[in-house]
C-alpha cells in the first residue's frame, strides 16, 4: 500500500512538472507566433512601431487578466509541489521508520539482572528511566510476539508478560510458560533479568538458542503458507538473531573476545539484512579489543556510508584510526612552528567530522564529565549517545598512545552548543515558482493600481529586448543586398 502511494505521488509530481513546462513552453512560442505576424519585411523599427500600437489597444483589464491568471497557476503549482514534497518524505520516513528513527536501542545494552541490578543493590537507585523501560517494553512486544501467539499456550503467557510492568510477575511469567514448553522468549526473559552473573545469562541463553533453532526451522518451512505464518517467521528469525547477538555480547563480556568476534560474523553473513540491530557496532568495539585495527577499518569500510545512519561509534572509531597514526608524535608546539602534516590534517578533520555528528562525546572522553551507566535507548547526536558510547570506547582512546592529547586539542575548535541535523535544501523547482508566483502577483497589482504606467514600461521593456535584435538586423540588412534580403523575408 505504501509502494503504491508513493508511485502515485511521484506520477503526480511528474505530470505538474510537466503540465508547468507545456504552460510555459506554449506560452514562449505565443510570444514567438505574436513577434512573426506582427513582423514587417524590411524594417526593425516598424515592426517595433506595430508591437507598440498592439500593446496601446490592449486595456488594463488585459494586463491584469494577464497576470493574474499567471499568478493562479503559479500559485497553484507551487502549493501542489510543496505538498507532494512534504508528503513523499512523511511517506519515506514512515517506510523507513527504523533507519530515520532518532531514538535507538543501545546496540551495547547492558544486562539488566547482572548489571544494572547490580548498581541497584549498592546504591538503592534504579539506574534506568520509566521512558527508557517503556521503549524497551515496545520493543519487546514488537520482536517476540506476533498474532498467531494466541494459539501456543507459552507464547501467549509470554505475550501478556512482556507488557507486564513488574519485574517479578514477568519473571514468574517466564517460569509459568516454560512448565508449558520450551519457550525461547521465556529463556531470553530471564537470561535477561533474573540471571545475577553474565555465566547465568550465558547458560540461559543457551537453552534459548536450542529452542529459538527449532521454532525457527519449523516456520522458515511455513513461512511462504500465508501471512500469519510470514509474521510467525519473522518474529522467529528476530529472537534467533537477539539470542545470537547476546551470547556473543556474553562471551566478550567473559573475556573471549576471539569467540565474540567470530559469532558476529558469522551471524551478519547469516542475516546480512538485519541492520536494524547495528551489529556491526558491537564487532566494532570488540576488534578494538584486539587491536585488530586493519579489521576495524574494513567494517569502517563498509558501513561508513552515505545511506547508513552514522553513529557516534562510526564517526569516532573513524577518528581514532586517524589520529592512532599520528597522535605518538603529535605536538601542539611543534605542529604551529611547522603547520600540520597530511597525515595529521587528517586526522584533526576526522575528529572535527566527529565533533560535528556529536559534540558531547569528547567531555566524556576527556573525563571533563562522569561517566554513568549507559541507558537502554540513546537518542542520536544526543548526550546520551556519547554516555553510550565513552562508557565502551573510553579504554580503546586510551590505548592508543596521544590520541586523547590529540582529541583534547582539536575538538574545541567545532564544539556548538546545540547539535543539528543538516536541514534539506528545498528543490529548484519549488524556488523557482514561488518566486514566478510572487513577480506575477506584483505584476498584476501594480498593473491595477496603475495601468498607464505599467504600460509604459511594458513597452520600454519591450524596445530594450529587442534593441540586439535590432541592432543585428540592421548590421545584417546593410551587408546583405536588398533583394537578398528580401526574399529571405518573404521565406
Amino acid at each position: 500500500m505504501a509502494e503504491a502511494g508513493t508511485g502515485f505521488l511521484e506520477q503526480l509530481k511528474s505530470c505538474i512538472v510537466w503540465s508547468w513546462t507545456y504552460l510555459w513552453t506554449l506560452w514562449f512560442f505565443i510570444m514567438l507566433f505574436l513577434v512573426y505576424i506582427l513582423r514587417v519585411p524590411l524594417k526593425i523599427n516598424d515592426n517595433l512601431t506595430t508591437v507598440s500600437m498592439f500593446l496601446n489597444t490592449l486595456t488594463p483589464k488585459f494586463y491584469v487578466a494577464l497576470t493574474g491568471t499567471s499568478s493562479l497557476i503559479s500559485g497553484l503549482i507551487l502549493v501542489s509541489s510543496r505538498y507532494i514534497n512534504i508528503t513523499l518524505q512523511i511517506d519515506f520516513i514512515i517506510q523507513n521508520g527504523i533507519s530515520e528513527c532518532k531514538v535507538w536501542r543501545n546496540p551495547l545494552n547492558l544486562f539488566r539482572g547482572a548489571e544494572y541490578n547490580r548498581y541497584t543493590w549498592v546504591t538503592g537507585r534504579e539506574p534506568l528511566t520509566y521512558y527508557d523501560m517503556n521503549l524497551s517494553a515496545q520493543d519487546h512486544q514488537t520482536f517476540f510476539t506476533c498474532d498467531t501467539d494466541h494459539l501456543r499456550p507459552a507464547d501467549a503467557i509470554m505475550q501478556k508478560a512482556w507488557r507486564e510492568r513488574n519485574p517479578q510477575a514477568r519473571i514468574s511469567a517466564a517460569h509459568e510458560a516454560l512448565e508449558l514448553n520450551e519457550c525461547a522468549t521465556a529463556y531470553i526473559l530471564l537470561a535477561e533479568e533474573e540471571a545475577t552473573t553474565i555465566v547465568e545469562a550465558e547458560k540461559l541463553f543457551k537453552q534459548a538458542l536450542k529452542a529459538g533453532e527449532g521454532c525457527y526451522r519449523r516456520s522458515q518451512q511455513l513461512q511462504h503458507h500465508g501471512a500469519q505464518y510470514e509474521a510467525q517467521h519473522r518474529r522467529d528469525t528476530n529472537v534467533l538473531v537477539y539470542i545470537k547477538r547476546r551470547l556473543a555480547m556474553c562471551a566478550r563480556k567473559l573475556g573471549r573476545t576471539r569467540e565474540a568476534v567470530k559469532m558476529m560474523r558469522d551471524l551478519m553473513k547469516e542475516f546480512p539484512l538485519l541492520s536494524m540491530f547495528n551489529i556491526h557496532e558491537n564487532l566494532l568495539e570488540a576488534l578494538l579489543e584486539l587491536q585488530a585495527y586493519a579489521d576495524v577499518q574494513a567494517v569502517l569500510a563498509k558501513y561508513d556510508d552515505i545511506s547508513l545512519p552514522k553513529s557516534a561509534t562510526i564517526c569516532y572509531t573513524a577518528a581514532l584510526l586517524k589520529a592512532r597514526a599520528v597522535s605518538d608524535k603529535f605536538s601542539p608546539e611543534a605542529a604551529s612552528r611547522r603547520g600540520l602534516s597530511t597525515a595529521e590534517m587528517n586526522a584533526v578533520e576526522a575528529i572535527h567530522r566527529a565533533v560535528e555528528f556529536n559534540p558531547h562525546v569528547p567531555k566524556y572522553l576527556l573525563e571533563m564529565k562522569s561517566l554513568i551507566l549507559p541507558p537502554e535507548h540513546i537518542l542520536k547526536r544526543g548526550d546520551s549517545e556519547a554516555i553510550a558510547y565513552a562508557f565502551f570506547h573510553l579504554q580503546h582512546w586510551k590505548r592508543v598512545e596521544g590520541a586523547l592529547n590529540l582529541l583534547h586539542c582539536t575538538w574545541e575548535g567545532t564544539f556548538h552548543e546545540v547539535s543539528v541535523y543538516p536541514k534539506k535544501e528545498l528543490p529548484f523547482f519549488i524556488l523557482f515558482t514561488a518566486g514566478l508566483c510572487s513577480f506575477t502577483a506584483m505584476l498584476a497589482l501594480l498593473t491595477h493600481q496603475f495601468p498607464e504606467l505599467m504600460g509604459v514600461f511594458a513597452k520600454a521593456f519591450l524596445s530594450t529586448l529587442f534593441a540586439p535584435l535590432n541592432f543585428v538586423m540592421e548590421k545584417v540588412e546593410s551587408i546583405l543586398p536588398s533583394s537578398l534580403w528580401h526574399q529571405l523575408t518573404r521565406i
